[in-house]
């Protein structure tokens, strides 16, 4: 199973022409994309990532989509998601992505970090809208990983009232990644 893909099959469900959606951590900008081409030209996707690097390359895969008009690009941590998206789209964001761990091909040691990523999945919650969506992709399988995984789902499991959830992961790996497909209720 291709988790990446798996999510987006997802999400696209839950997206039209015009809705809100945001990437949490862009990293090399494939589920920023997919959000852009989902909502069109009429819709917005705000796309953050801790690393400057990871928002030029965005940026550029954008340009070469001809997707960037609808993006807005900023340069931050996830767990100040509230103050980088406009008031007004608090409560109306259709779907929220996450995919943790380090920037592929990038530096290892610059990796989303539990504490974060918990206010990160709160402010979130407060963003999307109900019947919204929030997907989470982990890796237990890096270094922080496996306590990174384990906060998420302490964290899912203190709001399960309200949220639909499911979860993948191949049972006959532990490292594998862990995929959360999170409906507000």
């Amino acid at each position: 199973m291709h988790f990446t893909v798996e999510a987006q099959k997802f999400a696209k469900r839950y997206l039209t022409a015009g809705s809100i959606a945001i990437d949490a951590t862009c990293g090399n900008g494939f589920d920023t994309l997919f959000l852009a081409e989902q909502v069109g030209i009429t819709g917005l996707v705000y796309g953050v990532d801790i690393q400057e690097r990871a928002i030029e390359t965005v940026r550029t895969k954008l340009l070469e989509a001809g997707s960037l008009s609808q993006c807005r690009l900023v340069v931050g941590n996830h767990a100040q998601l509230r103050a980088m998206v406009d008031p007004e789209h608090a409560g109306v964001v259709y779907v929220v992505m996450f995919n943790l761990g380090y920037l592929p091909l990038g530096d290892k040691t610059i990796v989303t970090k539990p504490k974060s990523t918990v206010t990160g999945l709160e402010q979130a919650f407060e963003l999307v809208r109900p019947g919204g969506l929030i997907s989470v992709l982990a890796y237990p399988g890096h270094a922080g990983g496996l306590e990174e995984a384990k906060c998420v789902a302490g964290w899912i499991e203190g709001l399960r009232q309200g949220l639909q959830v499911g979860k993948f992961q191949d049972p006959n790996n532990a490292n594998s990644p862990i995929l959360w497909l999170l409906t507000k209720v």
